[in-house]
């Protein structure tokens, strides 16, 4: 264990709510991206709670301008790499492929954790390693370990500037059920805290935490799981402020 306090050694604010066209995507995401330009001006450092995973996409674009490309950490049980998703190329299902095409990811230091379920195509991994993403599936945490998991975490992102994004279906259902596109086999709570506090030892720049559906959540269960990834996170970026 290790001893951070995290409202003690760093100020944590909450910025509200961004403003967002519930018409446009395009014109949603460019307001995003403002607002993070806005709210890190002064060196602060965003974490954001969506809305679905297209949120993303505008996030990784404001914290690439001041730190360049990003090795980015994705927690979920897909890829999120297609080139479009019902034709449209700007969708929960497509950020990182964007965010890789603009140059806003280190393609030396990314990857997915928890990727699991079927493909469209075998098509999706091959097309996904030339976008430069790594990928620790869901069941390599059951057969090889947690902690053989996230010594190759630490491996693959070293000391670049990092940024987290958690899409809560990661969790197995049994832990998340409350989100739009649930996938048996998935990592548990208790694994999914320890690979976020394993983030202490780098240089996160950024995090978010998507695809909460509270109408779908029995008990809150979803939502505690979600709180305490979002806590672990703050402290992770405390622990390196």
């Amino acid at each position: 264990m290790v001893d951070v306090s995290p409202f003690e050694v760093c100020q944590v604010a909450d910025a509200g709510d961004i403003s967002v066209s519930p018409f446009s995507i395009d014109d949603a995401v460019r307001e995003i991206e403002a607002r993070a330009d806005d709210l890190t001006s002064d060196g602060a450092r965003l974490v954001t709670i969506g809305g679905d995973h297209t949120i993303a996409l505008p996030l990784l674009r404001s914290a690439a301008k001041k730190h360049g490309p990003l090795a980015v950490v994705h927690f979920d049980a897909h890829l999120d790499t297609w080139q479009t998703y019902f034709d449209a190329p700007v969708t929960h299902g497509t950020p990182f492929r964007r965010a890789a095409e603009e140059g806003l990811i280190d393609m030396t230091g990314s990857l997915h954790v928890g990727i699991r379920g079927p493909l469209y195509g075998k098509g999706d991994l091959s097309d996904d390693a030339q976008l430069g993403f790594s990928i620790i599936a869901a069941h390599e945490v059951e057969r090889h370990g947690l902690a053989a998991a996230i010594d190759r975490l630490h491996e693959r992102i070293g000391d670049r500037p990092t940024y987290v994004s958690v899409d809560i279906d990661v969790l197995d259902p049994a832990h998340a059920p409350g989100t739009g596109t649930p996938e048996a086999g998935g990592l548990t709570s208790r694994e999914m805290l320890e690979f976020i506090r394993a983030f202490r030892e780098h240089h996160v720049v950024g995090a978010d935490l998507v695809e909460v559906a509270p109408a779908y959540d029995h008990a809150q269960i979803t939502g505690i799981a979600a709180a305490h990834v979002m806590y672990e996170l703050i402290t992770a970026m405390a622990s390196t402020h």
